[in-house]
C-alpha cells in the first residue's frame, strides 16, 4: 500500500491529463458487489481504505491531487488438494459402478468437470486488491503490478474506466519522452574486454544503464546535483546477473560483498550485465533504498521518514517522496542516455568500462 511500509511498484506515463473528475469514472467502473460472485471473476475499483469498500467519493480517495484506489478482483478458488481429494472419491465410486479396475482418461476429465461444478458455488470467495495511486500533478500512474499478467490487466482496467490506456515507464519509454532518444537507433555494447565474448543479440538499454551506473558510481564517488539539491547514490548486493546466449544466462550473487568478489568479475568478464541491484539514493539526511530491476521495477521501496501525523498529510508526503526519488532516478538515466546517444563520448567511455571491469 502507498499509505505505508515499503512499497513496489511500476510507473506508467498518462497520454492525456485528468483532474479530480476521475474520480466519477472509477466510481461508475466500481467492482459490482461481492454477494453477486458467482463461476466468472468480479473486476473493478474499490478504495484503499479496504477491499469491500465500494463508495469511491472525492473525500474517501481525492487525496491533495492523488487518487488512491485498489483494483480487485474477486473470484471464486477450489483448493487443489480439495479438487483432488473429491475427484478420487468420485472416481473410485464409478470405478465400482463399472465394475473396472482404470477408469478412461476422457471419464476422469468428465469426473473432475462436474465436482468443479458442484464445488465452485459453495467456495468463499478469495479476493485480491492492487494499490494503484493516480499523479494528477505529474500525469502518472503508479501501481503495484510487479508481473506481466497484472500489468495487462490494469492497462485493460484504466482504459476501460478512462478511456485512455496508460504508457508502462520502460527505459526505451522513459528515453524517448525524456531524451528523444530511440534506442533501436542504438548499436549494441560489449561491456566484456574479453574479445572472443561474442556481441549480444539484442539491446537492453536497461541493463546498459544499470552497469553503467555500477561503473559511473566507482569511478565518480556517486554525488550529483540535482536542482540546488546535492544528491548522493551507491549500489549494493544482491545482484542479479544476465545475459541471453549459450551457458548459464543468470547469476545471483547475494551475501558477503558482491561488488567486489570475483564472482562479480567474472560475470562482468563472461558478458553478463547487471538486471537487479540494490539502489540506495540519499538527499541530506533523507533516504531511500530499493531493489531496482533493469526494466524500472521498484522492488520494496523503503521512504525517508515522514514527519506529518494525520493521515492525509502523511500520504502526500509519501507521495512526494516517490516523485522526489523518481526525478532522481530518471536524471541519472538522462546522464546515461546523453553519453550513451553520442558516439565519440561513448566509445570513450567504453573504453573506461572495460579497463575497469579488467581491473
Amino acid at each position: 500500500m502507498f499509505e505505508s511500509g515499503s512499497i513496489s511498484f511500476r510507473a506508467f506515463h498518462l497520454e492525456r491529463e485528468f483532474d479530480a473528475s476521475i474520480v466519477d469514472d472509477f466510481a461508475r467502473h466500481a467492482v459490482p458487489p461481492v454477494e453477486t460472485l458467482l463461476s466468472e471473476p468480479l473486476i473493478g475499483w474499490v478504495s484503499s481504505r479496504h477491499l469491500l469498500d465500494r463508495e469511491l467519493t472525492e473525500e474517501k480517495i481525492l487525496h491533495a491531487g492523488y487518487v488512491s484506489v485498489q483494483l480487485l478482483r474477486a473470484e471464486k478458488k477450489i483448493p487443489e488438494a480439495l479438487l483432488r481429494a473429491h475427484c478420487r472419491l468420485e472416481e473410485e465410486v464409478e470405478r465400482q459402478a463399472r465394475g473396472v479396475d482404470f477408469l478412461p482418461r476422457a471419464a476422469r476429465a468428465e469426473i473432475k468437470d462436474r465436482v468443479r461444478k458442484e464445488l465452485l458455488p459453495t467456495m468463499p470467495p478469495t479476493l485480491a486488491g492492487m494499490p494503484v495511486c493516480v499523479d494528477l500533478r505529474n500525469q502518472r500512474l503508479l501501481a503495484q503490478c510487479m508481473s506481466d499478467a497484472k500489468t495487462d490487466l490494469l492497462t485493460a482496467q484504466f482504459r476501460e474506466t478512462t478511456g485512455t490506456t496508460p504508457r508502462l515507464m520502460t527505459p526505451d519509454e522513459v528515453a524517448m519522452r525524456r531524451s528523444r532518444v530511440n534506442v533501436n537507433d542504438l548499436a549494441t555494447a560489449r561491456y566484456t574486454p574479453d574479445e572472443e565474448v561474442g556481441d549480444e543479440r539484442e539491446l537492453s538499454i536497461g541493463m546498459d544503464f544499470l552497469t553503467w551506473l555500477w561503473f559511473a558510481w566507482e569511478k565518480d564517488g556517486g554525488m550529483f546535483k540535482l536542482g540546488n539539491l546535492q544528491h548522493g547514490y551507491m549500489l549494493e548486493g544482491p545482484l542479479v546477473f544476465f545475459r541471453d546466449g549459450a551457458g548459464a544466462h543468470e547469476a545471483v550473487l547475494r551475501h558477503g560483498s558482491p561488488l567486489n568478489s570475483e564472482e562479480a568479475r567474472a560475470a562482468l568478464l563472461c558478458g553478463k550485465k547487471l538486471r537487479r541491484a540494490k539502489f540506495v539514493l540519499a538527499e541530506g539526511n533523507a533516504l531511500w533504498s530499493c531493489a531496482l530491476d533493469s526494466d524500472f521495477a521498484v522492488r520494496s521501496l523503503k521512504l525517508p521518514k515522514t514527519e506529518q501525523t494525520d493521515p492525509v498529510g502523511r500520504f502526500q508526503e509519501r507521495m512526494l517522496h516517490i516523485e522526489r526519488f523518481l526525478d532522481a532516478l530518471f536524471h541519472l538515466y538522462d546522464r546515461f542516455l546523453k553519453l550513451r546517444s553520442d558516439k565519440r563520448a561513448w566509445k570513450t567511455e567504453l573504453d573506461s568500462i572495460r579497463k575497469w571491469i579488467e581491473k
